[in-house]
């Protein structure tokens, strides 16, 4: 996955638990794990805010762009259209 979380790494700096965070930021133990662990398919500006809150930080303090393969199928067939060219992106508009 190329965003990775690095919430443990801010809960360790704070030496904060997980449970402790859930509770200021509003979200059950559970979802924090499944944000924590990285396999969350999405997270709520709200809830990225909380975090921030919680534990004084900066969005990049938690979330990171890593360079590699997604696996992602979107981006699969945006990397096949771009080698089609523009001619077949514009055929893919007509009825």
């Amino acid at each position: 996955m190329p965003i990775t979380v690095d919430i443990d790494v801010m809960l360790a700096r704070r030496k904060m638990s997980v449970g402790e965070l859930a509770d200021r930021v509003g979200i059950t133990p559970a979802n924090l794990a499944v944000l924590k662990n990285g396999r969350a398919k999405a997270v709520r500006f709200t809830t990225l805010e909380a975090l921030c809150e919680a534990l004084d930080c900066q969005p990049g303090d938690l979330l990171r762009w890593e360079a590699g393969d997604a696996g992602n199928a979107g981006d699969a067939l945006h990397e096949q259209a771009a080698a089609a060219g523009p001619e077949a992106a514009a055929a893919g508009d007509r009825p």
